[in-house]
């Protein structure tokens, strides 16, 4: 009981800071997860995030050590590689999207295994947590960490409020939004820069192998309450924010438990029940819809019945 006391007062300064890193992150992750998964580009930061661990370890060995801001660029740089190798080859020859993605996602990360496998063999333990990259440790955050954190999810989140009215156009008539005169292209490589921003950013707390659940499991969940784009961004990116809570929290009362798959599960949880319980399009209230319409039906027929015999007598 102490320790969930502590943590309902933010008593501990280093839970303050995974807390408030993992937060801003499922915001982040949430709203520009909508976008991605309107445009249907949703799997690409699964891509983005195996491929930004060769960048990672690149920019540990130039940097020399494990700092966040170079180990973030690195991580961004072959994060807009790998875009840029998806949209090559979907291109330039008969490979589908999916076959493309996958590919990307192999090599690039075949690549980081290689190169973090080299260095955690080198003498010295000035590799220690760079291996957080790939399942996640939010509980390594440090405050300089989490300003940088912070500062992405403000830039992608002031970025996607700037130009809503465009990525609305083009998620959802991307014929109409270049008949008006918007460069498709120019809207698709800022919406995949800001994926591929978010992705990386979410690497330190959730990995590369769970951050897509950051990026799809929020938007889905809110698309059970809403069909409103402005609404559907601040479900998800408050599902996305309270998964961060939660998981990060429960990861501070569980010894040794990662805090990003407990993030995935939490999201997971209020995915299952925004997918039964939710008033527009979930399973619970559809049946209570769809059993009222065939009481109404049955009612009407039998009126109808009942006036056509009394005519008839």
């Amino acid at each position: 009981m102490d320790a969930v006391l502590r943590l309902i007062t933010l008593q501990d300064f280093n839970t303050r800071v995974v807390l408030g890193g993992a937060t801003v992150l499922g915001v982040a992750c949430g709203v520009v997860g909508v976008l991605a998964m309107l445009r249907r580009r949703a799997l690409m930061g699964d891509a983005i995030a195996h491929a930004a661990l060769p960048g990672v370890c690149l920019a540990f060995l130039i940097a020399g050590g494990r700092f966040l801001p170079a180990l973030l660029v690195g991580a961004m740089a072959f994060g807009l590689l790998a875009i840029l190798a998806v949209t090559v080859v979907r291109r330039t020859t008969r490979v589908k999207e999916d076959a493309a993605i996958a590919l990307t996602l192999s090599v690039f990360f075949g690549l980081g295994i290689a190169l973090l496998t080299s260095i955690q063999r080198r003498a010295g333990s000035d590799h220690a947590g760079l291996d957080g990259f790939i399942f996640g440790k939010a509980a390594g955050m440090v405050t300089q960490d989490l300003m940088v954190l912070a500062g992405v999810s403000v830039v992608v989140l002031a970025v996607v409020a700037v130009f809503l009215k465009e990525f609305a156009s083009l998620c959802f008539d991307s014929a109409f939004a270049a008949s008006i005169g918007r460069s498709v292209t120019l809207l698709d490589v800022l919406l995949m820069a800001l994926v591929c921003l978010a992705t990386v950013a979410a690497l330190p707390a959730v990995g590369a192998v769970l951050v897509v659940a950051l990026l799809t499991i929020p938007p889905a969940s809110a698309r059970f309450w809403t069909d409103r784009l402005s609404t559907m961004l601040v479900v998800s990116g408050a599902v996305g924010g309270a998964a961060g809570a939660v998981g990060a929290g429960v990861s501070s009362l569980v010894p040794k438990l990662s805090a990003g798959p407990v993030i995935t599960l939490s999201a997971t949880a209020i995915f299952v029940v925004s997918m039964i319980f939710a008033p527009l399009h979930g399973v619970v209230p559809r049946l209570v819809r769809q059993r009222r319409n065939r009481q109404m039906v049955a009612e009407q027929s039998r009126r109808v019945a009942a006036e056509l015999s009394g005519g008839g007598g």
